[in-house]
């Protein structure tokens, strides 16, 4: 690739904001990071505004973004927006759902977010029924990642039963191997590209017979990959668990060898004090997902105890009820503020670090999510003079973008230094919202 100068009118280097930066980029990387340089150098592509590195949104499925608002009618709870899910999930192909992912993977794209952690359990044909290719799903979330121009770390999910001792249900068919044995079997033919990584997930201990955990950690550590699971999402999930096995779910997993440095539980919501030790000690991460989580009415996870003892935190978007990792950002440090009725649990620059570095580390991408020579090219840029974000000074820039600025105001998103976004616009999925409106369209007929 040929070599390229960024000129940064404002650049968030992990600390501080530093007006007038000259980045250097050559093959996908930084090579040079050069500060006090008030005027951008001739023939420098210019950024305006605040530039960040990009953002990592460590928890995803694609299609969940065509459930935006078809699930705001009524009431009811997790369990019952579950079904509408399965009822959606059935009817994707990997033609379809590569055109979904495409635009989601667009819209998140437009939004700053240079990798995404898509935790895929959506396998099979409907009725269980191996495609000719037997990661033909996966295969089209890794192409449309590509087409939309960001990183993708597939995290090919364990999904078995529907419940201790249950055997999965019609919807549930499409996403089960019928064990850990023959899921790995099956993902072990899907190989690392330039923008894509393989990792493990386990979809929650319920979906997971307890005998067959080990089976998918060990994938995962023979790899050195990332291993994701959902954990005490809700409250029945714990219940559950112990009366089948006598112990809350992240005991179970300890026990079965999951949780360390590259698994990274997801939610974390209903834990116990011993849960948040054995997490924070094992330095298993926790990916929180706070407009997922508010949405779903499924509470506000210990996110500040489970940090204290150990555990790097991350963000996601989850279902896509909206696609905004500073949102993400922002409601966690709120919704702590709601529960404890005290402020400033987070500075900003430690929640960009969330929505950032340890993103980009929990998705197994090292050398990202930050602004430094030898880090991958990939950054974002926040206007400044926006109607949310004009009036403070840019010194306060990741104050304001944490805490006032939302999707709508990235101008610039650049993957391994190509312009993706540039001045709003997606450079390869021109028309996002329409790219979005047929393939959702295509799903509800």
């Amino acid at each position: 690739m040929t070599a390229k100068t960024y000129w940064l009118e404002h650049a968030w280097l992990d600390t501080h904001v530093e007006p007038g930066v000259a980045m250097d980029v050559k093959d996908g990387r930084i090579t040079t990071v050069r500060t006090s340089t008030p005027t951008p150098p001739p023939g420098a592509e210019i950024l305006r505004g605040l530039t960040l590195p990009g953002l990592a949104n460590t928890h995803s499925h694609a299609f969940h973004r065509a459930l935006r608002g078809t699930v705001q009618v009524g009431s009811g709870t997790f369990w019952t927006w579950r079904e509408v899910m399965y009822a959606t999930a059935d009817r994707l192909t990997p033609d379809t759902y590569r055109d979904l992912a495409r635009a989601v993977y667009a819209e998140m794209a437009l939004a700053g977010v240079t990798a995404v952690g898509e935790f895929h359990y959506l396998h099979h044909a409907p009725g269980g029924t191996p495609y000719a290719d037997p990661n033909a799903m996966g295969e089209a979330l890794i192409e449309a990642a590509a087409d939309a121009g960001v990183r993708v770390t597939l995290l090919d999910t364990a999904y078995l039963s529907s419940g201790f001792g249950q055997r999965p249900d019609h919807h549930q068919l499409r996403f089960s191997d019928g064990s850990a044995q023959a899921w790995a079997e099956r993902c072990s033919v899907l190989k690392d590209q330039d923008h894509a990584r393989i990792g493990a997930a386990i979809h929650s201990v319920r979906a997971v017979p307890a005998g067959q955990l080990a089976t998918v950690a060990r994938w995962a550590e023979e790899r050195r990959a990332p291993l994701h699971v959902h954990l005490s999402e809700q409250t029945a999930e714990n219940d559950a668990c112990r009366a089948a096995h006598g112990c809350t779910p992240t005991e179970l997993l300890a026990e079965h060898g999951v949780l360390g440095p590259r698994t990274t539980g997801v939610h974390n919501t209903h834990l116990t004090d011993e849960d948040i030790a054995l997490i924070g000690g094992s330095g298993t991460g926790t990916c929180m997902c706070p407009t997922t989580e508010r949405d779903l009415a499924d509470g506000i996870g210990p996110a500040v105890a489970l940090q204290k003892a150990g555990s790097p935190l991350s963000l996601g978007s989850d279902s896509h009820a909206v696609i905004d990792l500073l949102e993400e950002a922002r409601a966690m440090e709120l919704n702590e503020r709601l529960r404890t009725r005290t402020r400033g649990h987070w500075t900003a620059a430690a929640l960009l670090r969330a929505a950032s570095a340890d993103g980009h580390a929990a998705l197994g991408w090292d050398g990202a999510g930050t602004l430094e020579p030898g880090a991958l090219a990939d950054f974002t840029t926040v206007a400044l003079d926006s109607v949310r974000t004009a009036g403070p000074p840019p010194r306060l820039g990741a104050e304001t973008t944490v805490f006032a600025a939302s999707a709508a105001d990235v101008s610039h998103t650049v993957v391994g230094g190509r312009h993706v976004v540039r001045d709003g616009v997606h450079a390869l999925v021109p028309d996002v919202p329409k790219a979005l409106a047929d393939a959702v369209a295509a799903l509800h007929g």
